[in-house]
């Protein structure tokens, strides 16, 4: 009897809360095709399970659990993305605390806005990661200039932090007038050995956004300096998109992305882990909160300069994303 109590304590209490918050679900899925190898399959590549409630004028708290397939866990394993304090302290200024969302690929995913199709590179390729724990500031010096800062301890929301307890760092400033979006950030991972082989990482981004009624337009070109903390290993990478508008809630789209590396002695040290993908595709908003895009790509693995160019991989993705 205490123990049904209990539960049914628990299910009013559930009630209570939600009745005062926003309950939030997100789901990606998809159906591919593969051209080459004739392989086919359903997916479900993510649902993001969350509550958001403000404490006040000035607090807000948010949970968000990620389930996706993962190597961590059973076929689908959810993990807990965000677990975030926020304390709009003023109309400029903004603090973040706990398991955050992180500033490095924001800008992309928002401009590029179609992450349930593809990531932006630097979630897609592992450079940086979406949701950490640390703290973040956002400040607003005026309508056209934004600051961001944030401190995290490195190892994404899937992880604890290390047992070296090093903190990874990132500024940046983002400039909007009009039409035109332009951002400039910079992300540093120190080095766990101090030896002469081994330097602070960097990763050095600049990006922009053009939009109109109907066109969006936008790139990406990151630098990683000293890659995984190895003296003179350098990762560059370039993301081009691009969005029209042709009415009746469709859009047709193009991306392009493209990674290379090199050290010291201009040798592409990486090139196993790089190339290029291509994708194009059409986008229909069924219902406020339903998209679907039927899109084509093809991806090229990068080669040594010796070597003869890689054969193209061609899929075709049917990807859907419904949310509320």
């Amino acid at each position: 009897m205490k123990y049904i109590f209990l539960s049914l304590l628990l299910v009013f209490s559930a009630v209570n809360i939600f009745s005062q918050g926003i309950p939030h679900v997100k789901v990606f899925s998809n159906f591919n095709y593969d051209l080459n190898s004739n392989y086919k399959a359903f997916e479900i590549k993510r649902a993001y399970l969350g509550y958001s409630h403000n404490l006040s004028e000035d607090f807000t708290l948010k949970v968000t659990f990620d389930v996706a397939e993962n190597n961590a866990g059973s076929t689908y394993t959810a993990f807990l993305k965000i677990a975030s304090l926020n304390w709009e302290k003023s109309e400029k200024l903004n603090i973040n605390f706990g398991m955050i969302s992180t500033q490095n690929f924001k800008f992309m995913e928002n401009s590029w806005g179609k992450r349930y199709v593809y990531k932006s590179f630097l979630d897609q390729k592992e450079w940086a990661s979406s949701a950490d724990l640390g703290a973040s500031i956002t400040y607003a010096f005026s309508d056209d200039f934004l600051f961001d800062a944030q401190l995290l301890n490195g190892d994404g929301y899937k992880n604890t932090q290390d047992s070296k307890g090093l903190m990874r760092g990132s500024a940046g400033v983002t400039y909007n007038k009009e039409n035109i979006s332009i951002r400039i950030s910079r992300d540093i991972l120190p080095r766990s050995e101090y030896l002469e082989q081994f330097e602070f990482q960097s990763i050095n981004t600049l990006a922009f956004n053009y939009h109109l009624s109907n066109i969006n337009l936008g790139g990406e070109y990151n630098i990683r300096e000293n890659t995984f903390n190895v003296l003179n290993n350098t990762s560059n990478a370039l993301s081009l998109y691009g969005t029209i508008d042709i009415g009746n809630d469709i859009n047709l789209f193009g991306r392009y992305d493209k990674s290379f590396s090199e050290d010291i002695n201009e040798i592409q040290w990486n090139f196993l882990n790089e190339g290029e993908i291509t994708i194009i595709g059409v986008e229909k908003m069924m219902i406020k909160g339903v998209n679907v895009a039927l899109n084509f790509r093809t991806f090229k693995n990068a080669t040594l300069e010796t070597e003869l160019e890689a054969n193209p991989i061609s899929s075709i993705f049917l990807n859907f994303e419904y949310k509320f």
